[in-house]
């Protein structure tokens, strides 16, 4: 190793250290000035203010937040328990209740604020300072680490990766303990989270077993010896460990918030420039986010060197992060304009259509409007249009974040991802599970906030518009699919028809009986289980927490549901491919080794077969790292109707010669 990568990787390992450790740095003070700071109820302040005094712990000192927050938890819990009995002396006679009342939901909310005022320490004391302590350095050490990689002579390097600790992946045994635990976590800490709620955990488990049951005996895994994984026998520790990090960082930032306020402290001159405002959990997030890419995304320019398009992906998928995800939403709060990212789509932005937000975009003149109207035109002109032309990439491998995040840091990881024959059909079901949930849940959502006859857009006629764009699609679907158009397997298609008939159905019902719940489900409860499961723990737990443990495309391969919608339309109408020139294929497996996206790409070349896959994001990194030049990324139409249906390559038989499919 270069004596300047020694010094990168020193330097990033004591700010990674200090970063850890400002979390034990501050301390916490229960004061009534602290309190009025972070709560803007006066009725509220006093409330908590007499049950500290009642207790005898006003004006205690805290060494931690984990010591602190119960302490809060039980204050808020009394106050409100007090003020639901006996109203406050100075309330009006005529006033609302709702005004001096705190159930349990506003007082959820005021923890995080209340934590941030009454840290006291030397994070808080210099933010600035801390910050080039801990994400400066960082920055400093990942680049020193970086920069000697463009001496190398261009060319992709294995780099002994299945011999390195932190990339050489996971036994099988090793990896089902952790995606099992984390799934049983996940979902037993759901119960807790969402109030005792066992209806959509249920739901998952019920849907997990018949996923299970038609991989294993309808589609006869169970009868197969698919490759388990792409790790050898000796288990990489090291990147069991940063994945462990990975997840503690996404279980604090989703669920406990309150416990990393320090790391908020060191966001808040930032965050002060940029938007105004104090420093949030999501803009210390997309702060670390854009930081990690940009400085990553440099490895990929060193990596890349021999490859023009992998650096043109890589500077635009730096710049889409650095401008529309980050900068740009920032400003536009400082602006008094809602925070908006104007590359996501619905239904990766799942709260797109949730009230508030409909709400938001309506009440803030010309460009709200236009807010709301760009994310329509994207769902429904610019994901088909632009798919059409240029396949799914043009957005998971060029503009998504996630998908940014992955080919970025997670890139040293991407030759974990599992090529089974299991592994894809257990894709397929889930994913396509995850996109219907997202339909059903923003369906009733959207009915709930429509009026139902006051204007054109009522609850009635968006129901019918739903009912002609499922039967439209699906219609389109089975054609293409009666004609041999696409070789999806006929329990795939089957389902699919199902599901399509009922939705239908549903919204021919609600149509007809004007009742208030769509699906017999509640809207509120459905959104938040959907940001609890899919949005939290898929997306961030598993989706980036599993990147050392799985491959850096698990959110994308698995869950992302726009990634499914993208999907479809490029398998059933879109004229990217990858082609392959199977007689010049040695068989050396660079392209299935490097495929994040879980593609036995060999399997393809090897017999002159273009990849039409829908999980395919076009990255391009298996041309790229081809040493025969067998693949490569076209966009035509001349087969787009029948390129599914067969296979060019050579077929020889005695009767009939020499053939060419």
């Amino acid at each position: 190793m270069h004596t300047l990568q020694k010094i990168g990787l020193a330097l990033f390992a004591a700010a990674l250290l200090l970063f850890t450790a400002t979390l034990g740095l501050e301390k916490y003070e229960l004061s009534e000035a602290r309190l009025s700071n972070a709560i803007d109820n006066t009725y509220h302040v006093d409330a908590i203010v007499a049950a500290a005094k009642e207790e005898g712990i006003l004006g205690n000192n805290y060494a931690s937040s984990f010591s602190f927050v119960p302490v809060v938890e039980d204050l808020f819990r009394e106050a409100g328990a007090n003020l639901k009995t006996t109203p406050p002396a100075n309330f009006p006679a005529d006033g609302n209740r709702a005004d001096y009342e705190l159930p349990s939901w506003k007082a959820k909310n005021y923890l995080l604020p209340v934590v941030k005022k009454a840290s006291t320490g030397p994070v808080s004391a210099q933010p600035v300072l801390f910050w080039w302590l801990t994400v400066g350095l960082g920055i400093l050490g990942g680049l020193l680490y970086i920069l000697p990689k463009f001496n190398l002579i261009p060319g992709i390097k294995h780099d002994h990766l299945y011999h390195r600790s932190l990339t050489r992946g996971l036994r099988l045994s090793v990896r089902g303990f952790f995606l099992g635990a984390t799934i049983l976590g996940v979902l037993v800490y759901g119960i807790y989270y969402m109030g005792k709620d066992y209806f959509w955990p249920g739901i998952t488990v019920l849907i997990g077993l018949l996923i299970t049951g038609l991989v294993f005996w309808v589609q006869r895994s169970a009868w197969r010896t698919p490759a388990k994984s792409a790790a050898p026998d000796i288990t990489g520790w090291l990147g069991v460990g940063a994945g462990l990090y990975l997840i503690a960082f996404y279980v604090l930032l989703y669920w406990s918030p309150q416990h990393i306020t320090s790391w908020m402290l060191l966001a808040d001159p930032l965050s002060y420039t940029l938007n105004g405002g104090e420093a949030s959990q999501w803009f210390l997030y997309g702060m670390l986010y854009t930081l990690v890419i940009l400085v990553m995304g440099v490895r990929m320019f060193a990596k890349y060197m021999h490859n023009k398009y992998q650096q043109i992906r890589t500077a635009s998928v730096m710049f889409f992060q650095t401008a529309f995800a980050f900068l740009i939403p920032e400003i536009l709060v400082r602006l008094n304009y809602p925070y908006y990212d104007f590359k996501n789509i619905w239904p990766l932005n799942y709260t797109f259509f949730f009230d508030w937000n409909l709400d938001n975009l309506i009440n803030s003149g010309g460009l709200g409007i236009f807010m709301l109207g760009w994310g329509i035109a994207l769902i429904v002109l610019g994901v088909p249009i632009i798919t059409y032309f240029y396949g799914k990439r043009w957005y998971c491998s060029w503009v998504c974040g996630c998908g940014g995040l992955a080919e970025t840091v997670g890139d040293p990881y991407r030759q974990l991802s599992d090529k089974s024959l299991r592994a894809w059909q257990y894709e397929r079901w889930i994913i396509h599970a995850v996109l219907v949930f997202a339909v059903i849940m923003t369906m009733g959502v959207l009915y709930s906030y429509l009026p139902k006859n006051e204007v054109w857009f009522s609850r009635g006629n968006f129901l019918l518009l739903m009912i002609f764009t499922l039967a439209g699609a699906m219609g389109y679907a089975w054609y293409r699919w009666r004609k041999g158009g696409v070789d999806i397997g006929a329990t795939g298609m089957y389902m699919g028809l199902g599901v399509t008939v009922l939705l239908i159905g549903i919204s021919g019902y609600h149509w007809a009986t004007e009742s208030e719940q769509f699906f017999f489900l509640s809207s509120g409860e459905t959104r938040q289980w959907y940001g609890f499961l899919i949005g939290s723990a898929f997306a961030g737990v598993v989706g980036t927490g599993f990147y050392p443990l799985m491959g850096n495309r698990v959110w994308c391969r698995f869950g992302c549901p726009l990634a499914a919608y993208l999907g479809l339309v490029q398998r059933f109408k879109s004229r990217f491919r990858i082609t392959t020139n199977g007689g010049q294929c040695i068989s050396c497996g660079n392209c299935s080794t490097y495929c994040e996206m879980g593609i036995d790409v060999r399997w393809y070349a090897q017999r002159g077969q273009d990849i039409v896959r829908s999980s395919c994001v076009g990255c391009g990194v298996c041309s790229a790292v081809c040493p025969r030049g067998v693949l490569r990324l076209e966009n035509s139409s001349v087969d787009i109707d029948e390129r599914a249906t067969e296979v060019r390559a050579l077929h020889i038989s005695e009767e009939r010669g020499v053939e060419l499919y």
